[in-house]
């Protein structure tokens, strides 16, 4: 289960909540006014959706007619997480 945690709630208990994910494989929302900001779970779970991530893009581009090698896979994939990202707030 994830567990929610405000901004103010991590800074002061940071060490608590790294050991925590790292020992107990615990995953944590940070929110900020109630709003989710950020993620904290394991390293092997974060490997996980990069991997799992890649190799649906992989078998989505080998269904098409022209064949590209991993790394441009992945320099496409990268294109596209940063055209998804939202804009900056001025």
């Amino acid at each position: 289960m994830v567990e929610k945690i405000s901004t103010l709630d991590i800074r002061q208990r940071l060490g608590d909540i790294l050991n925590r994910v790292a020992l107990r494989n615990d995953q944590f929302i940070i929110e900020r006014k109630g709003k989710p900001l950020a993620a904290v779970v394991p390293v092997q779970q974060l490997e996980q959706i990069r991997r799992a991530a890649q190799t649906r893009l992989l078998r989505v581009l080998e269904r098409q007619s022209e064949k590209i090698s991993e790394s441009q896979a992945d320099r496409l994939a990268n294109e596209a997480k940063h055209r998804t990202r939202k804009a900056p707030r001025k």
